[in-house]
């Protein structure tokens, strides 16, 4: 079910946008392999700018094939999908030829997934896309999120899932991208990436929350998501040194805040070299 979000003192009103996901703080062991925040940031907006997102349903698939039934969530609500069109995932493919399939009913089990989420995942793989839609504005020549009865009241789309076992309000492009990334999807992770990007009015809290759940849930050399929570926090610092969620945040620690602290550290780097002289001449050593 989707969650209401409410506006409070802590509300992150500014678009953001997945531009530095080429940008992940790490360890670097030299000046050759370390790449700038902001050289990171104008490679990926050249790349954005001349690659437009497919959003064609998978090829291959003539809907003839097998039904599956698919019980997702601790209540196992009922989905129903073709074997070919699950297959496009190789989670699913390789559940539709091993033992993990009930071979008498066609039936696999999912009791971890959200049903919200598995929902916008069919949602894919039939169509290309998910609710709501991303569109192409062709007189600005940019994608926008189609509107929505909720975007049209409160001025936002509907972006939130309440996670039931953390007990908290995440981004669900966020936890499409998770979920994306388990079952191979790689498409429908850049697509969810470009979406998160186009979001505004989100929560501190949500957006803190949700850049828990992605490092939680994706792997240490995930490059994308992890890089654009750090790119969002310091580019909305401002935002982010008031808030008392931030200061809870940073006492409970863990690697998500080292780095954010290597990526600032960066970030800073990047700025000094952009103020210094591109020449300096050397002090002039007495005979």
């Amino acid at each position: 079910m989707f969650a209401r979000r409410t506006h409070h003192n802590e509300s992150f009103g500014k678009h953001y946008n997945s531009s530095f996901d080429k940008h992940r703080a790490g360890k670097a062991t030299s000046s050759k392999q370390k790449r700038s925040f902001r050289e990171a940031a104008a490679a990926v907006k050249k790349v954005d700018r001349v690659k437009k997102p497919e959003l064609s349903p998978p090829s291959g698939s003539t809907l003839t094939s097998p039904i599956i039934t698919i019980c997702v969530g601790p209540e196992q609500r009922l989905f129903a999908a073709h074997e070919d069109v699950l297959s496009h995932s190789p989670f699913f493919a390789a559940i539709c030829r091993g033992q993990f399939l009930e071979t008498a009913t066609k039936k696999v089990n999912l009791p971890e997934e959200l049903p919200e989420i598995f929902s916008s995942v069919l949602e894919y793989l039939y169509k290309g896309d998910y609710y709501p839609r991303l569109l192409h504005n062709k007189r600005r020549n940019t994608w926008e999120l189609e509107e929505t009865d909720v975007s049209k009241s409160k001025g936002t789309a509907e972006s939130t899932v309440f996670h039931q076992s953390s007990g908290q309000v995440l981004l669900k492009d966020t936890m499409l991208y998770c979920t994306a990334d388990r079952y191979g999807l790689d498409d429908l992770k850049r697509l969810a990436l470009r979406k998160q990007g186009l979001q505004s009015g989100i929560q501190c809290s949500t957006i803190l929350a949700s850049a828990r759940y992605a490092y939680a849930n994706t792997p240490d050399n995930d490059s994308k998501l992890r890089a654009h929570y750090l790119a969002l926090i310091i580019r909305s610092r401002s935002t982010f040194k008031r808030s008392g969620t931030m200061q809870m945040e940073m006492e409970k620690g863990g690697m998500m805040f080292f780095d954010l602290f290597v990526a600032i550290c960066n970030h800073m780097d990047d700025m000094a070299s952009a103020k210094s002289p591109l020449f300096t001449k050397s002090p002039r050593t007495p005979h």
